[in-house]
């Protein structure tokens, strides 16, 4: 059961660990790829992959920081009018 007195922040930290850890184990099950007696790929295959991964994670981090951002505008906007 889930602390009902649990802050944003704290529920951000929480759910982020597990999510960055989650995503980190699959990453490296990718290494499992580079067994060549079981698998045959090119070095294009693993650029595919490569910019794939990466446009992914660059766009949820922008999506992080857009979103953070603004809500720190929304703050500011109300600390203005005090």
């Amino acid at each position: 059961m889930l602390d009902p007195k649990e802050t944003k922040k704290d529920k951000f930290k929480r759910v982020g660990k597990k999510r960055v850890n989650n995503t980190a184990k699959q990453i490296q099950l990718l290494g499992n790829l580079s067994n060549q007696n079981t698998y045959e790929y090119k070095d294009a295959d693993i650029d595919d992959m490569e910019k794939y991964l990466m446009f992914e994670m660059t766009e949820a981090f922008k999506q992080l920081r857009t979103r953070s951002k603004k809500f720190d505008n929304v703050i500011d906007l109300f600390e203005e009018g005090n």
